[in-house]
């Protein structure tokens, strides 16, 4: 190798210079997953890696990221950092995030990890490569940024454990197990464009905002340490779509059918996220509505489907429903965390006074009409001791496995079911969407691991609720209504005046 080398003569030589013909097996044999899907590809060798950095290149250059973030957490932490969020009510979000996304980290670590070593291109195999290492970095980084927490405040602890167990986790662990599930075009497909590049900003830039305008340096930080890492995954997602679009015309209607899939499968995930959004950052930011227009309308829908257009991909089938209700979706998310809070890692209350003023300015068309006179309902039952729970066992959609609380589109007053018929079998979905994916591949969401089915059939713990909570890993002291917990008891002591004589 020349000694000065320019960096992309040394990426291209450290990386597909390294590749080689294997001439005592076939490439059937030593690439046997990459076309049983009917994708068709003719030239590896077209990909390009949005890395482009060198195994040595890339470890130096994440190594200095982590020394700046390890000591921004290190600072926050010996500060007292917890402390100075805004309430107590904010580490809800921290838990929804710690217990929903890191373990998806850590999923996409091991499939990205796999394709690095089963995908027939170089360049490919190199990208791979290196998300399945921002991916462990990530699950690491943020593990270590939320455990000073752990000290002060209950369920962040076990999220691993939870995230296999607890009801309203398998929304985001089913998404990931249909994914891993699938084969490596879709996966890539399903993960590096529908979610990484479709979806993120939809989740990172907002929460993460969200945390700082809250007061948690320590996740903002880890936040925009990964953000720089999620523009290559941006970018690797965009390869992906379009170096499959342009080997073959015939792969346009297999990519547009996993668009239309994995579009509404990604929506139906960041409900999560809008619930985090609106409802557990104390201190308000940006909506989840103002998010959705900005991020997905204008960013994607107006800027990258146009570009798209040009190899035959439309925009994803169910979108204009998704547009309808980003007017209600986050509200109709926390009225169900509101009811089933007794049974689950995390508390709620009655929003606020000025919360319920910022909702109606948010969402003038649907919060006085609709929740409004719930939650007042609500706050007058509780003033009277009577919090209100829901003590039954929810209907769970098939495909999302969100319980059924959504309506139908464009009359939040309407509650929306769907349902199919397969083998002798009604099976119960929330939405046209979820009923178009359950219709598509009825086989494999039929084996759907559903939390209310799995507790009538005796298999999480026991047959009460303090043996399944038991069995979730779940403190029943420091869940239900906020003002019971111990976060806001201590919450309340920590910051009392003190008495200076």
């Amino acid at each position: 190798m020349a000694k000065k080398a320019s960096m992309r003569e040394r990426y291209a030589q450290m990386t597909r210079g390294l590749e080689w013909e294997p001439t005592y097996v076939s490439q059937k044999e030593v690439f046997p997953h990459t076309d049983f899907e009917g994708i068709k590809i003719h030239d590896w060798d077209a990909w390009e890696d949005p890395f482009r950095l060198t195994v040595e290149a890339y470890h130096k250059y994440q190594s200095e990221k982590d020394k700046r973030l390890y000591a921004v957490i290190d600072s926050f932490a010996q500060g007292s950092g917890h402390l100075q969020v805004t309430d107590a009510r904010y580490f809800n979000a921290v838990r929804m995030f710690l217990q929903g996304v890191t373990p998806l980290e850590y999923q996409a670590y091991r499939n990205f990890g796999y394709l690095a070593r089963h995908l027939n291109g170089a360049g490919a195999r190199i990208a791979c490569l290196y998300q399945c290492i921002d991916e462990l970095r990530h699950n690491q980084t943020q593990t270590h940024a939320v455990s000073q927490f752990n000290k002060y405040y209950d369920h962040l602890q076990d999220a691993n454990v939870m995230h296999d167990r607890v009801w309203y986790l398998s929304v985001p662990k089913s998404f990931f197990d249909d994914g891993v599930s699938a084969g490596p075009f879709e996966f890539m497909l399903a993960i590096s464009f529908s979610f990484e590049y479709f979806l993120t900003n939809l989740l990172f830039v907002p929460f993460m905002s969200g945390a700082s305008f809250n007061g948690d340096l320590s996740t903002m930080t880890f936040g925009f340490s990964a953000q720089s890492d999620e523009s290559r995954h941006m970018t690797l997602g965009l390869e992906v779509i379009k170096f499959i679009l342009e080997q073959d015309e015939d792969n346009v209607p297999i990519i547009q059918d996993w668009v239309d899939k994995w579009f509404w499968r990604g929506y139906r995930l960041l409900t999560i996220v809008a619930l985090m959004q609106d409802y557990f950052l104390p201190r308000k930011g940006m909506s989840w509505k103002e998010s959705f227009e900005l991020y997905l309308e204008q960013q994607m829908l107006e800027g990258l489907f146009p570009d798209l257009e040009y190899y035959g991909i439309r925009p994803p089938r169910h979108v204009d429903q998704a547009i309808v209700e980003k007017e209600y979706l986050s509200h109709q998310a926390h009225w169900i965390f509101y009811q089933f809070a007794f049974a689950g890692a995390y508390n709620t209350t009655v929003p606020f006074e000025d919360e319920q003023e910022w909702f109606s300015k948010q969402y003038p068309e649907t919060w006085d009409k609709y929740y409004a006179p719930a939650y007042a309902k609500a706050k007058e039952m509780q003033n009277e001791g009577k919090r209100f729970f829901n003590a039954g066992l929810p209907m769970l959609c098939q495909v999302c496995q969100i319980p059924m609380g959504f309506t139908e589109v464009g009359d939040p007053g309407t509650q929306a079911i769907r349902f199919s018929h397969y083998e002798g079998e009604r099976y119960n979905t929330c939405s046209d969407g979820c009923k178009w994916i359950f219709d598509r591949e009825p086989w494999k969401y039929r084996q759907a691991w559903l939390p209310v089915h799995q507790i009538y059939q005796g298999n999480c713990g026991g047959a009460t609720v303090p043996e399944v909570l038991e069995w979730y890993g779940i403190n029943t002291s420091e869940n239900g209504e906020y003002f019971d917990t111990s976060d806001a008891k201590n919450w309340a002591q920590w910051h009392e005046p003190a008495n200076v004589s």
